[in-house]
């Protein structure tokens, strides 16, 4: 390859001397110079209109005289002009000519092999333009993943809260109702008592006043007549009745002692590839899915063929064990838990007796528990944030909507006696995501 500086003395000898660039069309005249094709008409041009006589062209370098027809065209030099600009194209090594494709981090600049081999960049850190280039590439894709993905999480926790304080709002309404009734009832039962208390002690007074010279002189030698009287006054005078109405609403405690008790047997999921139909789009990290066109991928028993399902990597064989499931979007989708071992090449019915513990989300938000035969699920809300909750050693799968705290459903008792895992069916135009911890 020809060094710098040869490529430099090449730049010069194509350079027109009219223009100062590299010629364009490059032709040449009697004297042996060279120029652009352009150049040269133009300026003989410009005499003939500065003059009326017909001159002969001139050399603008000695001046020597030359026909017009024996301006002659260079075609080798033209494509000399252009291997020259493809060259200077490729960012070559000013010094050794050579492509530009390696960054010195030390001195912050590109360079060629060659320069990393002298004395100059000896022992400095060097980097491949391609693969520093794919490096930061793929980690600005990692971080726009991973913020993606907060985003989306701190979106449903927002929406969540907004719902719960929606529900309470409702729930607090209600209370301030019931117990306007039941104020109301008390106040009128007490009106009907006062009115009657009342009329006894206005039929009290007459009877004082009628009785007055008899009386009078028994309640002054008996003081009891008198502490009577006064205890039938007294007792006839109400209390006074307040209610001390709570005007801070508080977020559902419920749903937030439901949620913490679930968290306490929070598990990690991934989606495992191996066992994902040819039509799911699993991500890196493999906490999306997404069904879409078919895809190569190796053939495995553990793969689905039929359905396009996946299941996660994890596996339970005790204890207690919760997970959540975003669905933003999708007309179809089955979440829930499986036996590890159930067959991939078939659409066998979902439900227990065939090792599926699911729900699913068919035509239009309608949900269905895969029982045999399924239980129609009536959701108040759209169940597109899902909490899974297997009991391996009770026998219980159960489901929660995590966009409101409700519980969805709880499967009847089963007994367990071989390894479960994660079950996801992914429907044509869905996507599933799996938060991070």
């Amino acid at each position: 390859m020809a060094s710098g500086t040869t490529i430099k003395m090449m730049r010069e000898e194509a350079t027109c001397s009219i223009c100062l660039e590299l010629m364009t069309e490059p032709v040449s005249v009697d004297c042996g110079h060279t120029f652009c094709c352009i150049c040269i008409i133009q300026i003989h041009e410009n005499k003939k209109k500065d003059s009326s006589s017909l001159e002969n062209f001139h050399c603008p370098v000695c001046k020597a005289e030359f026909q017009e027809e024996s301006i002659q065209p260079l075609k080798q030099l033209a494509n000399l002009i252009d291997t020259i600009k493809k060259v200077e194209q490729e960012h070559l090594c000013e010094e050794h000519g050579e492509k530009l494709c390696v960054f010195c981090e030390n001195d912050g600049q590109l360079i060629c092999w060659r320069c990393e081999k002298t004395p100059q960049h000896e022992g400095h850190v060097t980097v491949l333009i391609e693969e520093e280039t794919v490096t930061k590439l793929r980690k600005v894709d990692d971080e726009y993943k991973t913020l993606k993905l907060y985003m989306e999480e701190q979106i449903i926790k927002w929406k969540n809260l907004h719902t719960f304080l929606k529900e309470e709002e409702k729930s607090y309404l209600w209370r301030l109702e019931k117990e306007q009734e039941n104020v109301l009832t008390m106040l009128k039962n007490r009106e009907v008592t006062l009115e009657k208390e009342s009329r006894e002690l206005k039929k009290h007074v007459l009877d004082l006043k009628r009785n007055d010279e008899g009386l009078a002189p028994s309640l002054l030698k008996d003081g009891t007549g008198t502490m009577d009287m006064k205890s039938v006054i007294f007792s006839t005078i109400p209390k006074a009745y307040y209610k001390n109405i709570e005007t801070v609403c508080n977020v559902s405690e419920l749903y937030f002692d439901t949620k913490k008790i679930l968290e306490r047997y929070q598990a990690i999921i991934s989606l495992d590839p191996d066992t994902a139909h040819t039509v799911l789009h699993l991500s890196e990290n493999g906490k999306q899915a997404t069904c879409g066109s078919p895809q190569r991928k190796p053939d495995t028993s553990e793969r689905f063929t039929v359905s396009p399902c996946v299941l996660g990597c994890q596996t339970f064989t005790s204890g207690r064990h919760y997970f959540e499931v975003s669905i933003p979007k999708g007309p179809e989708w089955d979440v829930g838990v499986c036996l590890e071992n159930v067959p991939r090449d078939n659409d066998m019915t979902r439900e227990p007796e065939s090792g599926f513990w699911a729900i699913r989300l068919y035509k239009q938000n309608n949900y269905v528990a895969l029982t045999s035969p399924p239980t129609p699920l009536h959701l108040r809300e759209v169940a597109w944030f899902v909490g899974v909750f297997l009991d391996y050693k009770a026998g219980l799968v159960s489901f929660y909507n995590m966009y409101n705290g409700s519980h969805i459903f709880t499967f009847p008792k089963a007994s367990f006696s071989e390894p479960l895992r994660p079950y996801f069916r992914i429907g044509k135009g869905s996507h599933l995501c799996l938060p991070s911890l």
